[in-house]
C-alpha cells in the first residue's frame, strides 16, 4: 500500500508541475485555434480560390482508373499547416521579444584577479607583491 501512495504522491507533483499545466492548457488553445485556422481556409480561402474551378477548392480532384485522388482538399489542409505554422512562429516571435524585454543586459563584472608577470600565477588585482614568487609587482601594474 505504501509504494501505491508513494507512485500517486510522485503522479501529482508532476501533474500539478508549472510546465505539465502550461502545456495542457497550451494544447487546448492550439486545438480551439487550429478550428480557427480551418474555418479561415474552408470558409474564405478555399471559396476565393475556388472561383476558378466549377465545385471549388476542395472539388479539385484527379481520376485515376477507379480512385479519386482529392487534390483540393489536400491543398487544403497543407494550406491550414502553413497557416498555422506562420501564424505559430509569430507568437513564438512575439512571446520571446515580450520576454527579452524586462530582462537586464548583464555588464560584465570588474576583474579582481591579475597574472603576475614573472610567475604567471593567477593573483588578487589589489596585490603589490606576488604570493607565490614574492616579486614585486611594477607600479603599472598595480592599478591596472
Amino acid at each position: 500500500m505504501g509504494k501505491i501512495k508513494a507512485f500517486f504522491n510522485e503522479f501529482k507533483e508532476f501533474a500539478l508541475k508549472g510546465n505539465v499545466v502550461s502545456m495542457a492548457v497550451g494544447i487546448i488553445i492550439g486545438g480551439a485555434f487550429s478550428s480557427i485556422i480551418t474555418s479561415l481556409t474552408d470558409n474564405i480561402i478555399s471559396p476565393i480560390i475556388g472561383c476558378f474551378n466549377e465545385g471549388g477548392f476542395n472539388g479539385i480532384t484527379i481520376d485515376i482508373w477507379e480512385a479519386q485522388l482529392r487534390i483540393g482538399a489536400f491543398l487544403t489542409d497543407v494550406l491550414n499547416f502553413l497557416i498555422m505554422a506562420f501564424v505559430l512562429f509569430l507568437i513564438v516571435k512575439a512571446m520571446n521579444k515580450i520576454m527579452s524585454l524586462g530582462k537586464k543586459k548583464e555588464t560584465p563584472a570588474a576583474p579582481t584577479t591579475k597574472v603576475c608577470p614573472y610567475c604567471q600565477s593567477e593573483i588578487s588585482i589589489l596585490a603589490t607583491k606576488c604570493p607565490h614568487c614574492t616579486s614585486a609587482l611594477p607600479a603599472e601594474e598595480v592599478n591596472a
